[in-house]
């Protein structure tokens, strides 16, 4: 773990499902969010062109596919996709990785519980 430290950021009762917190962690903003009863922590910063992304809304997934009748769109009702506020690049919380294009993927960070208290390894 050479340099890595634990960070508490919140506690488990702050970070309902669907909520997040922005923390300085090392001169760097990370956002934890609780999704789906577990937590994720994402830079707050677009690749893009450095936007504060984890300010911005969160979106549910939308998959589309080929049914018998045409286009059948189909979304989660959990939102785990996040939205730059400036450009609207978006990134799945749980992976980093863009949703548009699986080229691009924002930095991601490993996170911990223990005794109601959330950490990020940074």
């Amino acid at each position: 773990m050479s340099g890595r430290k634990r960070h508490q950021v919140a506690t488990s009762e702050e970070l309902d499902d669907a909520s997040r917190v922005i923390a300085d962690i090392r001169g760097r903003e990370i956002a934890v969010f609780s999704y789906d009863g577990e937590y994720y922590a994402v830079a707050n910063h677009c690749i893009h062109q450095a936007g504060p992304l984890c300010e911005g809304e969160l979106q549910a997934t939308r998959e589309f596919s080929t049914g018998e009748d045409g286009w059948e769109w189909r979304q989660q009702e959990k939102k785990q996709v996040i939205v730059c506020p400036w450009h609207a690049w978006r990134f799945d919380i749980t992976t980093g990785e863009s949703v548009d294009d699986d080229r691009y993927a924002v930095p991601t960070y490993e996170t911990e519980v223990e005794d109601g208290q959330v950490f990020v390894i940074a």
